[in-house]
Formats: structure tokens, C-alpha cells, sequence
């Protein structure tokens, strides 16, 4: 089977609080088109209450039970609905992964006074002014849950520093009194990158780490969720999660799958945040940014080396790849948004190939309504159902020229699977490519692109075209006449859309669609 993630939100989702009762009546939906796990958002309440992404983590043990910050729901709705959600994907085979935040909190309830050394913001190893003491927005009393679940109580000895003085309503990095920044975390930026926003947590404290075990086992066990997508990894202890995913695996006995997004183009810090330990997989953010490059460079990319220094090529066992998600986004700290143009084959990249675990983006597959609205990639859809069909077996890769590449798949014991890609960056091109002996004398469609069809010939060779920077994939005529036969459930009308109604594509079945 060809797994596909998808990342289950974007970042401007509406707050409406009914993204839970979305994902839930879609459970069979995405079962069928293909996905087999799914990243959900940060189901616990932040500190801007239901407007809130759920990074700016407030209450880890609040899923929309309290009412707290302003109400009782979440952005995404309620405890009730969430664990509804999960249980309804699960009875559908997909896996879930909750996005887990445990590098820092925010909006504490109350003032304390501490003190604390102001750090140089570019260089967190480098002092500006002598200790003093500030007020600190560090104690969590949570008022609103009254001790339920847990009465850990949160205040400045369980965090490194923070980033705001109140005395003096001040914005700056303030370490706290006996405290020091880890030192197994990310020192290419800012001399030591331990300190992000917030109340930074003090992962090295042995009340606070028995805490968040205490709080991993209720949340595996209050929602069912199979895994687990972590945050923030380059600014956390590298030891920490190394313990807490192993003492969570024995005491549940469970596998708990787990994706890190360790944000960095370097792939050398990824291999090396993996080690030889290789606890859990990691976001191929090199190819991220590798094809970010391509889309926006006026010719300047060499296609041919579209995977050097990745961590599909490096480590794809571990590797999770994806052309976009809610970081990226316009608007974003880390923006960078691929061009409209090659969105299709970025994802060609990723989902028709053999290498990596690929994940695709909420806001590509049902568009986006930010900036006035973010179209869909037309031809998503088509490109998941190549890959959930067709693309298996052995790979041959004709990755030879900066301007026009391909790749073949053999096809296994899977009904009329097999396939061949071709993809151009400036002008269009030809390629001559193998898809094997078993397939000689077949003839063979261009379901993607504009292009006609080719005769295998009995070595299994062709000879494949593609426009203009353009993206082409072939099947054989049998397999294109079967996919036409359901070409109606892959097309998303424009009335499909997630954020309108509860079923983000609902429609497809009153304009005649089936789902074989």
C-alpha cells in the first residue's frame, strides 16, 4: 500500500469551531482517496482561545472541556468532538497524529517577580545587563479546569526564561535566576536557539518531565490518537524526546508513530538529530525549500539535482516530504509558498515516487481563504488517485538533465499498475524511459498534461514528451479507461469546499460521483 499523510488544517482555517465535525464526516472520504494517517491540529486550548491555531500552547490538559480563555471550544470545537473525530478516522484505517507542543507556554494567570538575565536576542550566550529582577507572566493556575486531571501548578522554576518584563513592559530574552539554555538544541541561529517564544519549558527539570509524561499517557489515553507530530524539535533538548517517546512506547505498548518537524535546509542537522537512535521521522524540509527554489528562480535550478542534500535521498525510511504546510503559507513566519506553476509537479515529486512518506497540505488540497482566497491545486486530486492505483514497483529514474527529468514505475501485482513522469522547467522536452518488458507493446495515455499516447516497444521503452514547463504522467490505455470511469469523484467543484458545510466534499456525490 502507498501511505500518504495529510496535514488536516491550515493555518487560516475559519474559527468557527466545527473543524473536528469536518474531519470526522470526511473520515471515509479521505480513507478512499488514499490517506492513511492524519496530522490534526493542536487539539488543547492556547492562549487566544478559540481563535488560536494552538501554538501558543495555554492549557495541555483543556481539549475544549473548560471553560477557559474566553470559552469552552477550542478553534477546531470540543473534547467530545475531537475524540468523535478520531474514533470516526480510525474505524475508517486512518491513522491520527495529535500535534504535540511542549516547548513553551503562554498566557499565564498571574505575575511573578524573578530574577533574571536579559540576553542579547542575536546571541543567547552573550549578556547585556547585569541580573535584575522583572515581573514575569509565568504562573499557570488554570482557574478554570479546578485541579481536573492534574494538579500540576506551573510557575518560573519550570521554565528557562521568557520574553517579556512587565515592570518595565519591555520585550527582550530574559534567562531566569540558576537557570541555563539546553545545550543538545540548534546553535547555528542565534548562538543557542533553546529560547523560542514564550514561557520557555525547562525540559531538564524532573517535575516538569514527570508532568508531560503523566500528561502524554492521558492524552493517549482520553483520545486514541496512534502517534504523534512534534514541534519546535531544533529549540528542545534532543535527550528529552528520546526518553519521553520510549517511556511512552513501554508503558503503553504501543508503536506511536511520530514525525518531528526539526525546521532546517541543512540536511546534516536532520541526520544528525536522528542519530543512530532514529526515534521517530522527520519533515524533509531541504526538498521543501529545494522546490520552493525551482519555482521561483527564472531557470536557475538544475532539476537533475532536485534531491541533493535531502533527507528523501539520505534517509527515506525517515523521511516525511511535502511541498507545503500552515508555516508556509502566506502570512507565515517561514513563508514560502511554491508558485502556483509548479504545485503539480511538486507534488509529482513527492506522491509518485518510492522514497519518503509523502504528506499532503490541507490548504492545497481545498484551497485557502485567505488573501481572498487561495485556489485548490487542480490537479491534486488526480495526482493522489495516481498514486493510491498505479505507482508501484520497481523505480528507474532518468534524473540526467537541468531541464527536463523523469521517472518510471514498473507496476507490481497491483491491477494495471505502472506509470511514467516526465517534468520540464523551461522549454518542453522528450525522454526516452523504460517502464519494463511485462508492458512491450502496450499502449500507453497521457492522463496528466497535454500530451497524446505512446507505444511501449518491446525492449519496454518509449519515448515520453512534455510541454513547456509543464508536468506529463502516463498510464496504460487499461488503466486510463478505468480511471475516466471515475473521473467525476476526482474533480472538486468550486462548491466543494471545506470551509462551507461539514463535509468538505459532499457534492461530489450529487454530481454522480462514485467511489469504487
Amino acid at each position: 500500500m502507498n501511505g500518504t499523510m495529510l496535514q488536516g488544517f491550515s493555518w487560516s482555517l475559519p474559527s468557527d469551531c466545527n473543524h473536528w465535525n469536518r474531519l470526522a464526516a470526511s473520515a471515509q472520504r479521505f480513507a478512499t482517496e488514499g490517506i492513511t494517517s492524519i496530522w490534526l491540529p493542536p487539539a488543547y486550548k492556547g492562549e487566544g482561545g478559540s481563535n488560536d491555531v494552538g501554538y501558543g500552547v495555554y492549557d495541555l490538559y483543556d481539549l475544549g472541556e473548560f471553560n477557559q480563555k474566553g470559552g469552552v471550544a477550542t478553534k477546531y470545537g470540543t473534547k467530545d468532538e475531537y475524540v468523535r473525530a478520531v474514533s470516526a478516522l480510525r474505524d475508517a484505517g486512518v491513522q491520527t497524529l495529535g500535534d504535540v507542543v511542549l516547548n513553551h507556554r503562554m498566557g499565564a494567570d498571574k505575575l511573578e517577580k524573578v530574577l533574571a538575565t536579559e540576553c542579547d536576542p542575536a546571541n543567547r550566550n552573550e549578556t547585556v545587563a547585569d541580573p535584575r529582577v522583572i515581573s514575569a507572566w509565568t504562573h499557570f493556575t488554570f482557574p478554570g479546569r479546578r485541579g481536573r486531571h492534574s494538579r500540576f501548578r506551573w510557575d518560573w522554576r519550570r521554565f528557562h526564561g521568557t520574553d517579556w518584563d512587565e515592570l518595565e513592559k519591555r520585550s527582550s530574552v530574559f534567562l531566569f535566576d540558576g537557570k541555563h539554555w539546553d545545550e543538545d538544541v540548534d546553535h547555528v541561529d542565534n548562538g543557542n536557539f533553546d529560547y523560542l517564544m514564550g514561557c520557555d519549558v525547562d525540559l531538564t527539570d524532573p517535575e516538569v518531565y514527570k508532568e508531560l509524561i503523566h500528561w502524554g499517557r492521558w492524552y493517549l489515553g482520553q483520545t486514541g490518537v496512534d502517534g504523534f507530530r512534534l514541534d519546535a524539535l531544533k529549540h528542545m533538548s534532543r535527550d528529552f524526546y528520546l526518553r519521553w517517546l520510549s517511556d511512552l512506547r513501554e508503558a503503553t505498548g504501543r508503536e506511536l508513530f511520530s514525525v518531528g518537524e526539526y525546521w532546517s535546509p541543512r540536511v546534516d542537522d536532520l541526520v544528525s538529530y536522528l542519530g543512530d537512535e532514529k526515534t521517530m521521522s522527520l519533515f524533509d524540509v531541504p526538498l521543501h525549500y529545494h522546490l520552493f527554489e525551482a519555482s521561483c528562480s527564472n531557470g536557475n535550478v538544475d532539476l537533475s539535482k532536485i534531491f541533493d542534500g535531502t533527507l528523501v535521498s539520505t534517509d527515506p525510511v525517515h523521511a516525511v516530504t511535502f511541498v507545503e504546510n500552515h508555516d508556509t503559507e502566506p502570512g507565515q513566519a517561514l513563508q514560502s509558498f511554491i508558485e502556483p506553476w509548479f504545485k503539480p509537479s511538486a507534488y509529482a515529486l513527492i506522491l509518485l515516487r518510492e522514497a519518503g512518506y509523502p504528506c499532503v497540505f490541507y490548504g492545497d488540497l481545498y484551497g485557502m481563504p485567505n488573501d481572498g482566497g487561495i485556489p485548490a491545486v487542480r490537479e491534486l486530486p488526480l495526482l493522489m488517485e495516481l498514486r493510491r492505483r498505479f505507482a508501484f514497483g520497481i523505480q528507474r529514474d532518468y534524473l540526467d538533465d537541468p531541464d527536463v527529468i523523469g521517472w518510471t514505475r514498473e507496476g507490481d501485482e497491483h491491477i494495471l499498475s505502472g506509470a511514467a513522469v516526465l517534468l520540464t522547467y523551461k522549454d518542453g522536452g522528450e525522454k526516452s524511459m523504460c517502464v519494463g518488458a511485462s508492458h512491450a507493446g502496450e499502449v500507453w495515455d497521457c492522463v496528466l498534461g497535454d500530451e497524446g499516447k505512446v507505444t511501449i516497444g518491446e525492449d519496454g521503452c518509449a519515448t515520453f514528451g512534455c510541454g513547456g514547463g509543464r508536468l506529463a504522467v502516463y498510464i496504460s490505455d487499461a488503466a486510463a479507461l478505468v480511471l475516466e470511469h471515475d473521473w467525476i469523484r476526482l474533480v472538486k467543484t468550486e462548491d466543494a469546499s471545506p470551509y462551507e458545510g461539514p463535509d468538505p466534499i459532499a457534492t461530489i456525490e450529487e454530481a454522480g460521483g462514485t467511489w469504487n
